[in-house]
């Protein structure tokens, strides 16, 4: 029988189950060796893989004791942002290193490796999770508690570092936001000291201003218009007072003349002279004047020793002195003719004269407090004037530098603004202090504590078996394909019939030496016994390592 030469290029027929199966019949060790060779590659590898166990705690956010409305807080910054600032400074280099060699970690890696990359692949074992405490809640407080987990190869020391980390985290929030509160207090209170010492300035500036331009302020023009009217007012009435006593002065006057002449008119040619007359005038002048001086003592109680009614009564005292003199030099200078002549006068022309002459002093003396009174009224006259006169300069005067004045006082209110604004925000902060330092603002708190793990979290031995279990097998199988593909012979009957195109009347089957099918037997079966026992000695000491050694 000649084959077809055309076969080569005739299609595959296609293959069904009785084909598959005659594949995995002939290529079967090509399916089983990898896939053995897998299984064993992967127990040891899953076995003496060192096992990792992660440690966690819970720590969780509590809200300050105090209100924040009632005692507000130095910093505003969310949590999220926080614990990576506390994550930073809990996982720096030195932080690690202090925790490495604390607990003797790392020792295999420490004599391969240097220092900083056992430190990064330490930080990379350290990871914080945000939980959420109220999963359903109406209210959910996203952020309140967070976890810190670590994972190692001994379980022990892997509790003890997250019992350091947690630590440190407490201490470190402490810390940052007693530090952070501390900074703002300090530098509210240098923003403040640079506050005040402008504020002072200012208003030294604005106050020897104002003492280089007194009365000349534009603040000031309503006082100056104020005292203005008053002061005209003033003058006003002086001038009324003063004409007032012009007229009282004139009328004085005219009495005094009309006095005069009665006095000069009066004829006293039957006057009778009687011994004791003129005693009898100086004891009525000595009574008025201790009066006079009575009234005087009573006056001072009330006004000043410059008082016009105080002067009037000293003048009136002075001209009644004055009259008692002239009496005592008339009487002392002609005592014998008046003891000699004695004539009979008219008691009641004596009388009247008397009278006469007491007035006549008296509107003498009304006459000088008259002229002391307009005197004083002169000067305050004059003294109104000059004030008038001032203050309508003051009025009319506008200050040199207005606008130095202007904005001396507008920067003089943003700096007091400034000041207070500074002065209310460091009280705020200060007592913000006095909350962090009692612990009565927001601070961490423990839930649950460092956890002692007892089962490994890595590795997944068994997924790691049956992983590399389905790799031989897949690879096995690609082999197999691979090596029938390769494989251009007839296999059986259908094949012979499907590309051929011949009828086949009989098959003669593959005639071999039976010693040599025994030898290759006997090889096949001692290789596979052979790496069998190789196999499950290989898969045998890990698990034997790890459950006997390692645990």
């Amino acid at each position: 029988m000649e084959p077809n030469q055309n076969y080569l290029s005739v299609t595959r027929r296609v293959m069904d189950v009785e084909d598959y199966i005659d594949i995995v019949r002939r290529h079967w060790a090509w399916i089983v060796g990898p896939t053995f060779a897998a299984l064993v590659a992967a127990v040891v590898v899953a076995f003496l893989w060192p096992d990792t166990f992660m440690s966690y705690a819970v720590m969780r956010i509590t809200p300050a004791q105090i209100p924040e409305r009632i005692v507000a807080s130095n910093f505003n910054m969310q949590m999220a942002e926080r614990l990576n600032t506390m994550l930073q400074d809990v996982t720096s280099r030195d932080s690690l290193i202090g925790i490495i060699r604390k607990f003797n970690l790392y020792q295999t890696e420490l004599r391969k490796k240097p220092l900083e990359d056992v430190v990064e692949d330490m930080r990379t074992k350290v990871h914080i999770n945000i939980l959420d405490l109220q999963r359903g809640g109406a209210a959910k407080m996203m952020g309140s508690a967070f976890r810190i987990d670590f994972s190692y190869d001994n379980r022990r020391d892997a509790q003890n570092v997250v019992k350091e980390l947690v630590a440190a985290f407490s201490n470190q929030n402490l810390i940052v936001r007693r530090r952070q509160s501390n900074l703002t207090t300090d530098f509210l209170s240098d923003e403040l000291k640079g506050a005040k010492e402008n504020l002072d300035r200012i208003e030294a500036e604005l106050t020897t201003f104002r003492q280089q331009n007194i009365g000349r302020l534009p603040d000031e023009m309503g006082a100056n218009l104020q005292q203005l009217n008053s002061l005209e007012f003033q003058l006003t009435s002086a001038n009324d007072s003063l004409s007032r006593a012009g007229q009282d002065k004139l009328m004085l006057e005219t009495q005094l003349q009309n006095l005069k002449r009665q006095a000069s008119s009066m004829v006293t040619t039957n006057e009778e002279e009687v011994v004791g007359t003129r005693n009898d005038r100086l004891d009525q002048l000595n009574k008025y004047i201790l009066d006079q001086e009575t009234s005087i003592q009573a006056l001072r109680e009330q006004y000043k020793e410059g008082h016009p009614d105080i002067r009037a009564a000293k003048a009136r005292i002075d001209v009644l002195k004055r009259e008692r003199d002239r009496l005592d030099a008339s009487e002392s200078a002609s005592p014998k003719s008046a003891a000699r002549s004695r004539r009979v006068a008219n008691p009641l022309a004596v009388k009247m004269l008397e009278d006469l002459n007491s007035q006549i002093a008296m509107t003498h003396g009304q006459i000088q407090v008259k002229n002391l009174e307009m005197e004083d009224k002169l000067k305050a006259q004059q003294r109104l004037r000059e004030q008038i006169k001032d203050t309508q300069a003051r009025i009319q005067s506008r200050p040199v530098g207005e606008n130095q004045y202007a904005k001396l006082t507008r920067d003089h209110a943003l700096a007091k603004s400034k000041y207070d604004e500074f002065n209310i925000k460091k009280g705020q902060s200060e007592m913000a202090n006095k909350l962090e330092e009692r612990s009565a603002g927001e601070n961490l708190e423990l839930l649950d504590p460092a956890s002692m793990p007892l089962k490994p979290t890595q590795p997944n031995r068994w997924m790691i078996v049956a992983i590399g279990v389905g790799l031989g097998f897949a690879v096995g199988v690609c082999m197999a394909g691979a090596k029938e593909m390769k494989d251009a012979t007839l296999k059986n009957l259908k094949d012979v019939r499907a590309y051929t195109n011949l009828p086949v009347l009989s098959s003669i089957p593959l005639l071999e030496n039976a010693l040599l099918v025994r030898r290759k037997r006997r090889l096949v079966w001692l290789a596979w016994s052979s790496a069998m026992t190789l196999g499950i000695m290989a898969m045998s000491g890990s698990m034997y390592y790890y459950y006997f050694g390692v645990r």
